[in-house]
């Protein structure tokens, strides 16, 4: 339901649910959707079975700090680095580990420019991948952070920054885990074969069955 202002329920209530954690949100960071819950679900997965603990994980677009709290949460041993563009959404971030007691570096900047000097075991990313001229729910599209929703025109612009770049931050046994566009697979597929040719990658469905999740293995058997 919404109030006569037109503003999604987790704006008006000032907080969300995600993962069975409460996380403040506002205009500033994107409402977490149940698609994200499956992508740090089948992350979690992915960690325990190939890495053991005090692994670096990186999270990109970091906006309420839902990726990153969440694993710190539910693996404790991890060092988790979160990083935003936008100062205004990692204050929400800062705040949301408080308030869930968790620490975390926390980075200011452009996609992997600030990581420049550091390296990671997986990299996990939400990043904006709606197309500029796509259609979209007026409620998301007037309330939301355009910031964290588009892409580009073809809405591949920051997969095609951070695939091409990542090698860069990652160390050589490495996983990467994405959130995708639902049309997005076979694009994606093609940046992975460009980009890491010897790696091996899965994507996933959601509970709706369309493809959601991308994950790349770099010498991960």
């Amino acid at each position: 339901m919404l109030d006569k202002r037109k503003k999604p329920n987790q704006y008006i209530d000032g907080y969300t649910n995600f993962y069975g954690y409460d996380f403040k949100v506002n205009k500033h960071v994107l409402i977490p959707r149940f698609e994200t819950e499956e992508l740090v679900e089948n992350t979690i997965i992915y960690i325990k079975k190939h890495f053991k603990n005090n692994i670096n994980i990186v999270d990109i677009g970091t906006g309420s700090g839902i990726i990153g709290i969440t694993l710190k949460k539910e693996l404790p041993n991890i060092n988790m680095t979160m990083t935003d563009i936008s100062k205004k959404a990692l204050k929400v971030a800062k705040y949301n580990a408080n308030k869930l007691n968790i620490k975390a570096n926390f980075i200011q900047g452009d996609l992997l420019i600030p990581l420049k000097d550091k390296t990671f075991d997986v990299l996990i990313s939400n990043p904006p991948y709606i197309k500029t001229n796509e259609n979209i729910d007026p409620l998301v599209k007037n309330n939301e952070p355009h910031l964290a929703l588009y892409g580009g025109l073809d809405g591949l612009k920051y997969y095609k920054i951070l695939l091409k770049d990542a090698k860069k931050i990652l160390k050589n046994k490495s996983l990467i885990a994405l959130e995708i566009g639902a049309d997005q697979k076979s694009d994606l597929i093609k940046l992975i074969k460009k980009y890491f040719p010897n790696s091996k990658y899965e994507t996933k469905k959601d509970l709706q069955k369309r493809d959601r999740m991308l994950f790349v293995f770099n010498n991960i058997d």
